[in-house]
């Protein structure tokens, strides 16, 4: 154990390696699987990608999530943090892809089973970048069993959860409208998609009736669409449309005749009311289509061209035909109207391109049946959801479930376990058939139907392996809110149907760490942050409190300046313990020893910080349970009483005492600031590694005590107020001031020491200030002139109330308050909370 004396300061880099390979040698994060869950404490990690490096949501949740677990194993229980990565289909796939481009070649020309190896080597190069920089933030996963999506064992649990839905008639093959990727040439999940804003032209096109009575005029940003019309809709109840319900009109540019039908959908007052319906190319209309048994037609093919619905568009891409359609309707006189149109376009996350809703031959899965009881449990409160209003959101989605598109046209991934010979035969099964002919299909599973099985098939499911005993159910999950559905809702329905219980007891919906212009972070954006960055520069523990003080279940921005807070919080805490060890004498053991009033005072606030903390814990409120332990450490232990025991002999009993409120303050940050905490154990009295310290009747000796806390709030009440009159009359800190104290009989000498003051007897002198405290009054018999202070105050009280005048003037603009920011409205609202405070402090 090297010593403080000659170390100045907390440096990281130098220590957070040496740490991290102390608590991976001591298989503390490599629990052994036994007792039960109930027993136990267990998270599954979100399995980053494959290919991924830390962003600043891994290093947020990462830090939630052991905070959590340490916390865990702090309260006794075996703590089981399941570390895995996911294989991540689409987005391996295209880095591959690039790189073989980039080599002159492609996955269609190397083939199928050459570009699974070349993904493997990809997988083995890039695989372990986000773990290692895992173990940089100090995250204490169980490093020994890492899982991967496409283990041997894990495949076996995908492919059995397939052919068991299969099965039961859960999952079926049929054609049905999917989110299309021209780029990626495959169908992909909702997640995948992000809606952008898109300047396009409205065009009015008329639609002449068959019978040659008249037209309708319909309203579409996508005129190239119409070549695959199959109706026309209106709403039953628009009366400028009734009496043509049933008529037939004629498609421009094409001439089928196409049916007015009438259906609710269709909103009267956008557009002209009247409504293209293609059920090839729109979701909405699709859904239309199926009630009203219209045909499908595709205008637009896999390829992101047109398809020879019509030949004479054949083969132009999708903007290429908008563009011949509009001057065909434009010379045929059909365009009634054009005007600007601004609206949300889907693009494809992967390729960037835009997305194509086409009907399509996939892999479908039921959710009815799944859906019913992932709902009962989150009502019933098995599952819980915080904060609370994301479970409105959960029940609602689940309760208007669409069937799920669960195959994807790519190589990399779970290949589905299907064969077909001939034209009649198919199979489905773990195990390819018997016999010759057969062919697999191609298509592989959507990386969310295995990432469903997670919290289960990581711990070794289906087998009834001892680690599935011990820490399934697990206890939290947490995520962003965005794959609420997508991941949340199906880990909850899958969980409740193969392993016969909920994948975990919580889910915590943690904010969403914005830039800080409020943008999202992103690379191509230019406003990403690299957290191991923000490592290098402020430490691990810095970067930890400063995510965990900056979080909330509200999208939040970036703050560097919490991040330099964490760093100062360690690096304070290091240089008080560095303080109390080099002044302690030699063999003092850690305990409870209250000799003083101050003594028993940081007991009973040690006692309140603990509380405060497991209560924030409890709730999930990090933030506060990051800035309630900064404000302990910084204010009440260093600033208060550290100072309040200066001049006091450091006697055995007084060095036990210190030892034991800085290992007792070691212990309650911990599970935040692990580093240097770990760091400072042994210094203190701690024995082993403080990482796997528990909880224990050496940690109850701090008690609330609300007379010490009264005596030591009515000192430092009199000192601030000491110290401000000083400040404010240009007093020198060091000038020893004559006072006299009414109603602080007992803490005089305290408020007397700190704030430099002598207490007289008999000096019948009038005081130049008398300042009222908590408890009494403390008067000031020299150190300024009355009138020059009464001046000073006064100008002091005026600036104040012309600055107060400001602000709430500022705050009473409606224009101002509703234009800017809310965090410039917030910080607008506190000053003048700031000002207000300090006018009222002057009497």
């Amino acid at each position: 154990m090297s010593s403080l004396k000659d170390r100045k300061r907390f440096e990281p880099s130098e220590v957070e390696p040496r740490i991290v390979e102390r608590w991976l040698q001591s298989g503390l994060f490599h629990p052994d699987p036994e007792g039960t869950a109930d027993e136990n404490f267990s998270i599954a990690i979100p399995p980053p990608n494959v290919t991924g490096a830390l962003h600043m949501g891994h290093a947020l949740n990462g830090s939630i999530q052991d905070t959590l677990i340490r916390h865990a194993r702090q309260h006794g229980k075996r703590a089981k943090w399941i570390l895995g990565t996911d294989h991540a289909g689409i987005a391996t796939q295209t880095q591959v892809e690039k790189r073989l481009i980039s080599q002159g070649t492609s996955r269609e020309a190397i083939g199928r089973e050459a570009f699974i190896e070349k993904t493997w080597e990809w997988r083995e190069e890039f695989g372990g970048t986000i773990i290692e920089q895992f173990k940089r933030l100090g995250a204490s996963l169980d490093y020994e069993e890492e899982r991967f999506t496409f283990d041997e064992r894990y495949v076996q649990a995908v492919l059995k959860v397939f052919v068991d839905l299969y099965n039961k008639g859960w999952i079926y093959r049929d054609n049905y409208m999917v989110n299309w990727d021209p780029g990626s040439g495959s169908a992909i999940s909702d997640l995948e998609v992000e809606e952008r804003e898109a300047d396009d032209t409205l065009f009015h096109i008329a639609y002449p009736l068959t019978d040659g009575s008249g037209e309708v005029v319909v309203a579409t940003v996508r005129p190239e669409t119409m070549l695959a019309d199959v109706a026309v809709a209106v709403h039953p109840d628009d009366e400028r449309y009734t009496a043509l319900i049933g008529k037939t009109v004629t498609l421009p540019l094409v001439g089928r005749e196409l049916p007015i039908i009438a259906d609710e959908y269709v909103k009267t007052d956008f557009g002209t009311g009247c409504l293209k319906i293609t059920p090839g190319h729109d979701p909405n209309d699709f859904e239309i289509g199926r009630r009203h048994g219209l045909p499908e037609l595709s205008a637009i093919g896999e390829d992101g061209r047109m398809t020879a619905l019509v030949p004479e568009y054949e083969g132009l891409t999708v903007a290429e035909a908008q563009q011949a359609v509009v001057k065909a309707l434009d010379e045929a006189g059909a365009i009634r109207a054009k005007e600007p149109y601004t609206h949300t376009v889907p693009f494809s996350h992967r390729s960037g391109q835009r997305i194509e809703p086409l009907i399509s031959l996939q892999w479908f899965m039921k959710m009815d049946e799944l859906a019913a009881p992932a709902i009962q449990v989150v009502k019933d409160g098995k599952v819980r959801i915080h904060p609370e209003s994301q479970s409105r959101r959960y029940i609602d989605w689940l309760e208007n479930i669409r069937p799920w598109c669960v195959s994807r046209q790519l190589w990399w991934g779970h290949q589905i376990p299907v064969w077909y010979r001939g034209e009649d035969e198919v199979y489905c099964g773990t195990e390819p058939p018997e016999g010759d002919g057969w062919v697999r299909d191609p298509d592989v599973l959507d990386t969310w139907f295995s990432s469903a099985l997670w919290p289960f098939a990581t711990l070794g499911w289906p087998e009834q392996t001892p680690e599935l005993r011990a820490f399934y159910p697990t206890d939290v999950l947490s995520t962003a809110r965005d794959i609420l559905f997508l991941w949340v809702a199906r880990m909850v329905m899958m969980g409740l149907e193969f392993a016969d219980d909920i994948p975990f007891e919580h889910v915590y919906v943690h904010s969403v760490i914005q830039a800080p212009d409020g943008r999202r972070m992103s690379k191509s954006l230019g406003t990403g942050i690299d957290p191991v960055d923000l490592i290098d520069a402020h430490g691990a523990d810095g970067v930890r409190f400063g995510l965990l003080a900056m979080s909330s279940t509200q999208d939040v921005r970036f703050s560097e300046e919490k991040v330099s807070q964490g760093a100062a919080l360690a690096n304070k805490l290091f240089n008080a313990t560095r303080f109390v060890v080099t002044n302690a004498v030699d063999g003092a053991e850690p305990a409870p020893r209250p000799a003083s009033v101050e003594d028993r005072w940081i007991l009973s606030r040690l006692a309140a910080a603990r509380e405060e903390f497991e209560e924030r814990i409890r709730a999930f409120d990090f933030s506060k349970a990051a800035l309630g332990l900064y404000d302990f450490v910084y204010a009440e232990l260093c600033d208060w009483y550290l100072e309040l025991i200066k001049g006091r002999e450091y006697t055995a009993e007084l060095s036990s005492h210190l030892l034991y409120v800085l290992r007792e303050t070691l212990v309650l940050a911990h599970p935040i600031i692990p580093f240097v905490t770990e760091e400072l154990w042994e210094h203190v009295g701690g024995t082993g590694l403080l990482a796997e310290h528990v909880l224990g009747p050496e940690d109850g000796g701090a008690v609330r005590d609300g007379a010490a806390e009264a005596a030591i709030a009515r000192v430092i009440d009199a000192v601030q107020q000491t110290r401000r009159f000083r400040d404010e009359n240009g007093i020198k800190p060091g000038q020893v001031l004559a006072a006299r104290f009414e109603g602080l009989d007992g803490e005089a000498p305290l408020v007397a020491r700190l704030a430099r003051l002598t207490p007289t007897e008999g000096d019948d002198r009038e005081p130049v200030a008398a300042l009222s405290v908590s408890g009494g009054l403390v008067e000031l018999l020299e150190g300024v002139d009355p009138a020059e202070a009464a001046a000073r105050v006064d100008a002091v009280r005026k600036t104040l109330q012309a600055e107060i005048k400001r602000a709430e003037g500022k705050l009473n603009n409606a224009g101002f308050v509703a234009k800017a920011p809310d965090s410039v409205v917030a910080a607008e609202r506190a000053k003048l909370d700031q000002l207000r405070a300090e006018l009222e402090g002057l009497g």
